[in-house]
């Protein structure tokens, strides 16, 4: 099983890449899905990384994807710049997913 990452910068592929792990850079919601959609069809790839500016372009598309599939697991990670705090957003998915808040 093998990562892989979907970006939408450069110097997050290229440290990402220092450690062995392939991915694309994107920048429209319609590109993230389709390379979601060809990582979905690749039985190689275990974990998927996507960056937390990809992830606000279509929540909705990675919310039912963790809930609904057990391959790949989808892990949202921070670009260098920040932005959204990920504790944030995990306790909205955990409430999300139970319907309770957190």
């Amino acid at each position: 099983m093998k990562f892989f990452l979907i970006t939408d910068n450069i110097d997050s592929l290229m440290g990402m890449r220092l450690v062995g792990i392939e991915g694309v850079i994107v920048h429209d919601r319609k590109k993230v899905i389709q390379e979601i959609e060809n990582v979905l069809h690749d039985e190689s790839v275990g974990i998927l990384l996507i960056t937390t500016k990809l992830v606000d372009l279509c929540p909705e598309v990675i919310s039912e994807l963790k809930l609904k599939r057990t391959r790949p697991l989808i892990v949202e990670i921070p670009d260098r710049h920040g932005g959204k705090k990920i504790g944030v957003s995990i306790d909205e998915y955990v409430s999300d997913a139970i319907g309770v808040k957190l």
